[in-house]
């Protein structure tokens, strides 16, 4: 499928060159409670994969303190321990690595203290449906904005149509809080209130969501959905995870966001390499 050009973002001291390539994420959950087993604590072990991610190719780092293990449906952090377990990481890390580094949050409080100590993208899983703020926030710092499409809570029925509805909702919100269009990252929130099912045709449909105009990031490593096909742990699903992910590149997806970057940047390249030659 022909690449789509949506221009350029700029990520602290990078530049986003959409549809040049598919830019890898690498995840770093600091809560210990992760759903995808990786969560860590211990700020050497968290040191170690951030250079060990930069090494393996990621292009951005993703940081998060709040656990969204769905099973439990108790993934509320208080903000005070969101911003304990994330802002030093992110102080620490900006001193080790050179890639771009982002908050994954949805409170604009954690966001602002993360931004203070320079971070350089806010990653929203509600999509500016729990606090509006941290699009002003974003606007402010002219920093780029990821907005997720989540269905946790209420039920997806509208399938790919009500998704790309979400996301035209979402683009409207922040452009009226002052976010500039360039800085707009879309997410069809896969995993996120959505059966095995509907996240398959969400992939296998992803291209639909390049009519609204910007780049698109697709989070599907190690997720429960992996497991209607095969019935692995977290830790197993790197191949199911690797399939999901060359068809998401075929399908126009812009970033990957992954747990396994050294595997899922080899995978991108060939993606890549076929799709774009």
């Amino acid at each position: 499928m022909e690449a789509t050009d949506f221009g350029i973002t700029r990520c602290g001291d990078r530049v986003f060159h959409w549809g040049e390539k598919a830019y890898i994420m690498g995840v770093i959950n600091t809560s210990v409670d992760s759903f995808s087993g990786d969560g860590l604590d211990d700020m050497g072990l968290i040191v170690e994969k951030a250079k060990r991610f930069e090494a393996d190719g990621a292009d951005i780092i993703d940081i998060g303190g709040e656990s969204t293990r769905p099973e439990t449906h108790s993934y509320y952090l208080p903000l005070e321990e969101e911003v304990k377990r994330t802002v030093p990481v992110i102080q620490k890390l900006k001193k080790e690595v050179k890639v771009p580094l982002s908050i994954d949050t949805y409170k604009e409080e954690v966001a602002r203290r993360a931004v203070a100590v320079g971070v350089d993208m806010i990653n929203d899983i509600w999509g500016l449906r729990q606090e509006e703020g941290i699009a002003s926030l974003a606007a402010q710092e002219r920093i780029p904005l990821v907005l997720m499409a989540n269905h946790r809570g209420r039920e997806l029925k509208g399938g790919m149509e009500e998704v790309i509805q979400d996301l035209s909702s979402c683009i409207k919100t922040a452009a009226a809080l002052g976010v500039p269009r360039e800085n707009i990252i879309l997410d069809p929130g896969i995993g996120f209130g959505k059966t095995a099912q509907q996240n398959m045709l969400i992939l296998q449909r992803l291209g639909e969501i390049k009519a609204l105009g910007r780049p698109i990031l697709v989070g599907p490593s190690r997720k429960s959905f992996i497991t209607s096909v095969l019935p692995l742990p977290p830790a197993e699903r790197i191949e199911g995870t690797a399939a999901a992910v060359a068809i998401s590149i075929f399908n126009g997806a812009n970033i990957i966001r992954v747990h396994d970057v050294k595997a899922i940047s080899r995978v991108a390249k060939i993606s890549d390499a076929i799709i774009r030659a």
